[in-house]
């Protein structure tokens, strides 16, 4: 079954490499989606593909890479919408 989970990741996670970090992650493990650094310091992840990928990936960043001090992961169920890879979002 194919998911989609939003998630919004708290503490230390910017400048650490954490979006191209858990863009390695959400490759390794077939995944499609986007992660994005949030104004308010936190960073913004969107996983889709098979659920057990998804929840491996959503495990893997309440750790993230091994300069992060992650606080808080928030994961909320979100609507499939057919993403075509995984990419990291720069504004």
């Amino acid at each position: 079954m194919i998911v989609n989970k939003q998630l919004k990741i708290s503490g230390k996670v910017q400048g650490v490499y954490y979006r191209a970090s858990a863009a390695d992650e959400a490759q390794r493990l077939g995944l499609k989606g986007e992660v994005w650094n949030n104004l308010d310091g936190s960073v913004g992840l969107i996983a889709e593909g098979k659920e057990e990928a998804v929840l491996a990936l959503v495990s893997w960043c309440s750790k993230g890479p091994a300069r992060a001090e992650v606080k808080d992961v928030t994961v909320t169920n979100g609507e499939v919408k057919g993403y075509k890879n995984f990419s990291v979002k720069r504004f």
